[in-house]
């Protein structure tokens, strides 16, 4: 094989590991087998990352990237600001279990970082980038509204991922044939909505 400058063969093996991560698992994904997922040797993923830490890392990072593009690049439309929320969250939703295994990848990332402390910062890197976005665009659609927040815009996201994060597991945890939430995911994510909304216009929650 011919030889492939390291920063064009950094984001084929992070596509890799991603790739065979999402059909086999976390603990699939050993050096060797994202050398052979690629067709290169052993030794390339361990001179372009140096070590394992630094490949979970850079998937982490491209997962974290994927989506939230996606729900950046997802339009509120134009209806209310209650409304825009609304197509705001499903995105993020769509983003999150939209791809089969992408989901279920970052939670066995999320379990296994409670016992390993490079993971654990690698995950707390997420979560505080996801937080921080979730507050940026918050702010910015209310700003858009002329409205002042009830709350602090990071108590708001804090919360509001919290709840979303709940979601997904019991997505994980009861989802149907075809990868597709039962109705009672669906309604719990419509009310935690609306406690959002709630919350944001210091208003009580209605469904």
């Amino acid at each position: 094989m011919a030889h492939v400058p390291a920063s064009e063969r950094r984001p084929q093996l992070v596509q890799a590991a991603i790739d065979l991560m999402t059909r086999e698992g976390v603990a699939a994904g050993s050096t060797r087998a994202i050398a052979a997922e690629l067709g290169v040797a052993q030794a390339t993923v361990h001179y372009t990352f140096g070590t394992k830490k630094d490949l979970y890392r850079a998937v982490v990072e491209q997962l974290k990237a994927d989506f939230v593009a996606q729900v950046r690049a997802a339009s509120p439309g134009d209806g209310s600001f209650g409304e825009q929320v609304r197509t705001l969250v499903h995105a993020l939703w769509e983003a999150t279990t939209g791809e089969h295994g992408r989901c279920v990848l970052l939670s066995e990332f999320g379990a296994l970082a409670m016992r390993d402390q490079d993971l654990r910062e690698i995950m707390l890197g997420l979560q505080l980038d996801i937080e921080g976005t979730a507050t940026e665009m918050l702010t910015a659609l209310a700003a858009a509204h002329g409205l002042t927040l009830a709350r602090p815009a990071r108590e708001i996201a804090v919360l509001f991922l919290s709840g979303f994060d709940g979601l997904t597991t019991r997505h994980l945890t009861v989802r149907r044939p075809g990868d597709q939430p039962d109705p009672a995911t669906l309604e719990a994510l419509d009310l935690l909505v609306a406690t959002t909304v709630g919350l944001c216009l210091g208003t009580p929650a209605t469904a």
